[in-house]
């Protein structure tokens, strides 16, 4: 394993401080680890706060992002590698193909929307790509229970909960990296 993507909120939440220690644990792991990041290439939020961690360490990033939003002023230009895509399904694709891993953090619908095409890619056999879910402080237990509903009511190819590993804390990540 050389590169590891990240997908995870452009916005850090309010009165969360335990959440982003741990996003920055995170960063400092994958130095540790000496990956490379890969992500949404936003200088925003979680997103941002990861790679500025790795790149305070001296750690690589690339970041891809859409053209649309890069005309928005949340690129982030200290990255070591900036690849700029005609779209999300194209950034999507690009930071698939460029991992070894995935890692999903707390976010809001964009991550939920990447988190379910790598996880149905996976599913469907396109390729078979470790993905780690932080369910920090409980963040995806409904998400959780939502994937135990559709097994029960038999949409669900394969078992959800076989495919994604479910982490609490970055800690538990060290042994699995």
């Amino acid at each position: 394993m050389k590169k590891i993507c990240v997908f995870c909120g452009s916005s850090k939440p309010e009165n969360h401080t335990n959440l982003e220690n741990e996003v920055i644990s995170l960063g400092n792991l994958i130095l540790k680890k000496k990956l490379q990041l890969v992500y949404g290439g936003a200088k925003i939020g979680l997103m941002g706060l990861v790679a500025n961690t790795i790149l305070k360490g001296g750690g690589y990033v690339t970041g891809i992002i859409p053209k649309l939003l890069s005309k928005k002023e949340i690129i982030n230009k200290e990255v070591s590698n900036l690849i700029i895509v005609n779209n999300m399904h194209q950034r999507k694709k690009k930071m698939y193909d460029l991992s070894d891993a995935f890692i999903i953090l707390p976010g809001g619908i964009g991550t939920l929307e990447e988190f379910s095409e790598i996880t149905t890619w996976k599913i469907l056999g396109i390729e078979k790509k470790p993905i780690f879910l932080l369910n920090f402080d409980g963040f995806y237990d409904h998400l959780i229970q939502q994937f135990e509903v559709m097994e029960k009511y038999n949409f669900l190819y394969s078992h959800i909960l076989r495919e994604v590993i479910i982490i609490n804390s970055i800690s538990d990540l060290d042994s699995l990296l």
